[in-house]
Order: structure tokens, then C-alpha cells, then sequence
């Protein structure tokens, strides 16, 4: 089920958590994954430990002149590009929104929402002349529902779910699909950027009453990067225990 021998996959922020837990999924069902990550060191580990071929690359993504080049170098060496998830992402500041300066708020705007337009920007045009492509950007609930004291972080997921609908209508018609995933709060890493106040916050409007786990986002986001996924292009997909229903 949701085959993915012979596909090519590039998994962004995948060294550890969620992005992690997504390359080792795909890389389970036949893909070549490719971790791209900011931490070249992190990346590599990764990339071991996953296996399968595995491979990594160091990137910043809100450089988007390198993204160019990482995207156009990892097409002339492996022949295509199948997959793009999007899934590094950068929590910000725990703090209302007088408290927030520039720096934190463009922090958070550069890897959450101009990462993945970069990235977008750079992989279509290949998809398209291709005629087939799975796009997958994980964005989060706060991103529909607003989290308090992460401002930054709450509209670029917004954002980025709009980024994803606009685009999936832009290439409808020509074998790509793009879809995002909305986690509610994830056990992960990303959690010691926040308060035991924020994450209380969080956990207790989530119907099953706990944090969600990081292969059960992937289970979600390996659908959605599959052929099986054909017909389904411009969602966003709730990974929350129910906390949003809409």
C-alpha cells in the first residue's frame, strides 16, 4: 500500500522529530529519501540511521539562492524529483506580541512561510515538465486556530496553508498534487522551545488528551506523497486527536 519504490524524495528539517519520523516512513515504503536539514552533522545521523539509501544535504532554506542551487544539483544528479515535503520549521519566541521584536518575528516568516516558497518555486517547474509531483507542507493548527504568545508562528502556518491551496490550484491539471498537514502539538524536540504553560495550553484541547507522535504524522504525509493520492490536491489534513474538526 502507497508504494514508493523507484520515487525520489527530499524531506526538509528531517534530522530529528516529525521530519525524522517522515523520511523513515517513505524511506520504508522504496523511496530515496534525501535530508535536507541546517545542520549538516544532524543530517548525515540521520540519514544512517534511516538507511535505504538514504542521503543528506546541508541547506538553509531561507537562502533562496542556495535552495535554487541544492534543488538544481539534486535534479541533475538523480534524474527527478518525485516528493517534496516541507517540514522544517522554527516555533519563535514565547511571548505576547508587544513583546515581539522584528528579528523574531522575520525569523519565524523566513523558515515557516519564504523556506517553502523557495522551495515551492524551485520544484514546480520540474514537476511540470514531468507532468507528476506530491508537495506536502506541514503546517499546524495553530495556523487555523491561533495559539497566544505565538503570534509569529501561528500566521506563517496560515499563511503556508494558504501558500498550499493557491499553488495545488495553479498545477491542478498537470499530475501534481499539494497538500498540507496540520498537526496539533507533537512530541517532539520543537516542544523545549516553549513554556509548560504553552504546551498545557495546547494539550488540553485536544480531545484524546494527549500529545500526538511523530509516525502518526507521517502516516498521514506518506498518503498524501503517494500515487494513491490522486484526486486530492489543495487540503489541509488535521493531524490534531480532534482538536479541529473543520
Amino acid at each position: 500500500m502507497f508504494e514508493l519504490s523507484g520515487q525520489f524524495a527530499i524531506v526538509t528539517g528531517a534530522a530529528t522529530g516529525i521530519g525524522e519520523a517522515i523520511a523513515k516512513r517513505l524511506a520504508d515504503a522504496g523511496a530515496i529519501v534525501c535530508i535536507l536539514d541546517i545542520d549538516s552533522a544532524e543530517a548525515s545521523a540521520a540519514a544512517a540511521r534511516i538507511g535505504h539509501g538514504a542521503i543528506s544535504l546541508a541547506l538553509d532554506i531561507t537562502d533562496a539562492e542556495a535552495v535554487k542551487r541544492a534543488i538544481d544539483g539534486l535534479i541533475d544528479e538523480r534524474g527527478a524529483i518525485d516528493i517534496l515535503v516541507k517540514n522544517a520549521g522554527l516555533a519563535g519566541k514565547a511571548a505576547p506580541v508587544w513583546e515581539q521584536s522584528d528579528s523574531d518575528w522575520h525569523k519565524v516568516m523566513a523558515v515557516n512561510l519564504h523556506g517553502p516558497f523557495y522551495l515551492c518555486r524551485a520544484v514546480i517547474p520540474h514537476m511540470r515538465s514531468r507532468g507528476y509531483g506530491r508537495i506536502v507542507n506541514v503546517a499546524s493548527v495553530a495556523g487555523k486556530e491561533g495559539n497566544p504568545n505565538m503570534t509569529a508562528y501561528s500566521a506563517s502556518k496560515a499563511a503556508l496553508i494558504g501558500l498550499t491551496k493557491s499553488m495545488a490550484k495553479e498545477v491542478a491539471g498537470e499530475g501534481i498534487c499539494i497538500n498540507a498537514v496540520s498537526p496539533a502539538v507533537i512530541r517532539t524536540k520543537i516542544l523545549d522551545q516553549l513554556t509548560p504553560q504553552q504546551v498545557d495550553y495546547m494539550v488540553q484541547r485536544i480531545p484524546m488528551k494527549r500529545t500526538g507522535q511523530p509516525e502518526e504524522v507521517a502516516a498521514v504525509v506518506h498518503f498524501l506523497a503517494s500515487h494513491d493520492c490522486s484526486f486530492v490536491t489543495g487540503q489541509c489534513y488535521d493531524v490534531s486527536g480532534g482538536r479541529s474538526t473543520y
